[in-house]
């Protein structure tokens, strides 16, 4: 019997254990996820400012690395008009199999 208890103990620990490592590895894809969208949204920011200015404000998303498949970046720009017409707020945004997972926002002047 007191066998019996011991594994039942064993048992439920270890299956404690196993629902933490589950809950971990999914975090730990989040964040990766979550990481390269980043460091994907800063990389398309600097291509953009990196562009001329256009008065229309249409800029061409970069081309996203093969070393990251199912992300994609798109971009899309508006001016300020109501601080000055030469001021234009970017936004890229990423996403990760058809899904967004982060937009970053930035501004571009003409110079």
């Amino acid at each position: 019997m007191e066998v019996v208890v011991a594994l039942a103990i064993i048992g439920l620990i270890g299956l404690g254990f196993s629902s933490a490592f589950g809950t971990g590895f999914k975090v730990l894809a989040q964040t990766d996820e979550l990481e390269t969208a980043k460091n994907l949204a800063e990389s398309q920011m600097e291509y953009v400012k990196s562009l001329a200015y256009e008065s229309s404000g249409t800029y061409p998303a970069g081309a996203v690395p093969v070393e990251y498949p199912n992300y994609s970046a798109a971009v899309t720009s508006a001016s300020i008009t109501d601080r000055d017409t030469n001021i234009q707020r970017i936004t890229i945004t990423i996403s990760h199999g058809g899904v967004q997972v982060l937009a970053l926002e930035g501004f571009k002047a003409h110079r």
